[in-house]
C-alpha cells in the first residue's frame, strides 16, 4: 500500500472510442447510461457518463471481490439522483448559504435547492444530475469530460471539467478532478461514492479517524457560520479512532466538513474507517484541504441497489474531499475562484486494505 507522497502520473489512457449501447436502454439520451467497464489489479469497476457516476466498485476481500460502493440495480435511477449516488458533484459541490455569491464585485444567483433558501451540489441541474461524454478509456481507467456553457445554473464562466476513475495499484482507487475556465468563476468539484466495507451492516459500527483538529461549525441549514473551531470536546473529534456512533445516547448523526490537517501539498492521509466485522479498511488520500463526512442519515429502501440489496439509514458513509462549504462568502476559507489561465486539479484516492481489529 502506497505510503505519504506526492501527486502521482496519471495512468496511461487510450484514445476515446464508442461506448457500448444502454442493454436496457428506454430513455433518449440513453448512451449516458451505458457502463463503461474497468479493471486492475484484481479490482473491478464500472462508470456511467450520467454524472460521471461510479456505479460499481468491487476489491479483494475475504475469499473473493466484494462491493464496496452503493449502485443502482436499475440504471435508470440515476436520472435523476438526488442522492448523488457515486456522482461527481459540481459546479460547486456541498452547499452555498442564500444561493448567491459576489466575484469580483458582481453577484450571482444561483438555484434553490435545499432548504428552500441554499444551493446544494450545484443546484437541481448540477453536474452529477447532467449528462458527461466519454473522454478516453483503458483496461484500468476512464475519463469523462464536461463543457459546461457560461452562465448555466447561474455560475460565471464557461468551464471544462473531466473526471478520471482509475485503478493504479492494487485495492487503490484513484479520483482525478481537473477544470479549466474562460472567465473568473467558482469551482469545487467532489467525488460522491456511498461506501460501505460490507454490505448490509450498519457503518454506525465502523471505526472512524479523520486527520483534523478543526472543523467548520455550521447554522441549523448546515451552512457554515465561517469559525473555524477545534473538534476537542465535540461530536467531531475523530484525532484517534472513535465509532461512528459513540457521542450521547449513540443517535448524533454527521454531515460536517474537517478541517484537514495538511502539510504541504500533494497527496496526504485524510482519514480511515475500518470495520474488523467486515475485515476491512478504507483510507482516504487527498490534495483538499476539507472532508465532508456524511454518514447517510436519510437513505431508503429505494431504489433498490445491487443485489436486491435496499438501503437503510446509516447502510454507507460518503466521505467527500472538497474546498469548504460555502467558500464564495467566507473570505477566511480556502479560495474555490478559478481564473482563466489557471487548472483547477484534485486528487482523491481511496485505498482498502485488510483489518483485522
Amino acid at each position: 500500500m502506497p505510503q505519504n507522497e506526492t501527486q502521482q502520473d496519471e495512468p496511461r489512457q487510450d484514445e476515446p472510442k464508442q461506448d457500448e449501447p444502454l442493454r436496457d436502454g428506454t430513455l433518449p439520451g440513453g448512451e449516458a447510461l451505458a457502463p463503461v467497464a474497468f479493471a486492475a489489479h484484481g479490482m473491478a469497476a464500472e462508470a456511467l457518463a450520467q454524472g460521471a457516476t461510479l456505479s460499481d466498485l468491487l476489491v479483494p476481500a475475504g475469499d473473493g471481490l466484494r462491493r464496496v460502493v452503493l449502485g443502482f440495480a436499475d440504471r435508470r435511477h440515476y436520472r435523476p439522483n438526488p442522492a448523488h449516488v457515486g456522482a461527481t458533484a459540481g459546479r460547486y459541490a456541498n452547499r452555498i448559504g442564500g444561493a448567491r455569491f459576489i466575484l469580483d464585485g458582481q453577484t450571482h444567483a444561483l438555484p434553490v435547492n435545499d432548504g428552500g433558501r441554499n444551493t446544494l451540489h450545484g443546484g437541481p441541474q448540477g453536474f452529477g444530475q447532467q449528462p458527461w461524454q466519454l473522454a478516453a478509456r483503458s483496461t484500468g481507467a476512464v475519463t469523462f469530460r464536461r463543457l459546461s456553457p457560461a452562465g448555466e445554473a447561474g455560475f460565471p464562466g464557461a468551464l471544462t471539467a473531466t473526471c478520471t476513475y482509475a485503478l493504479p495499484e492494487p485495492g487503490v482507487l484513484r479520483v482525478t478532478l481537473t477544470a479549466t475556465a474562460d472567465a473568473p468563476t467558482v469551482v469545487n468539484l467532489a467525488h460522491h461514492s456511498y461506501f460501505t466495507l460490507l454490505p448490509g451492516s450498519s457503518v454506525r459500527g465502523y471505526d472512524l479517524q479523520v486527520r483534523a483538529a478543526r472543523f467548520t461549525p455550521v447554522d441549523d441549514a448546515l451552512i457554515p457560520t465561517g469559525e473555524i473551531a477545534p473538534v476537542a470536546g465535540t461530536p467531531f473529534d475523530f484525532r484517534t479512532f472513535r465509532r461512528l456512533d459513540h457521542w450521547g445516547d449513540g443517535t448524533f448523526a454527521y454531515d460536517i466538513n474537517f478541517v484537514l490537517d495538511r502539510a504541504g501539498p500533494g497527496l496526504a492521509h485524510a482519514a480511515t474507517v475500518r470495520s474488523a466485522a467486515a475485515g476491512l479498511a478504507l483510507e482516504v488520500w487527498t490534495t483538499e484541504p476539507g472532508l465532508q463526512v456524511y454518514d447517510a442519515k436519510y437513505l431508503g429502501p429505494e431504489p433498490v441497489c445491487r443485489d436486491g440489496f435496499r438501503p437503510f439509514p446509516h447502510a454507507a458513509i460518503c466521505l467527500e474531499a472538497q474546498r469548504f462549504p460555502d467558500s464564495p462568502n467566507k473570505p477566511g476559507f480556502p479560495s474555490a475562484v478559478l481564473r482563466p489561465g489557471a487548472e483547477y486539479r484534485q486528487v482523491t484516492e481511496y485505498r482498502f486494505r485488510p483489518f483485522s481489529g
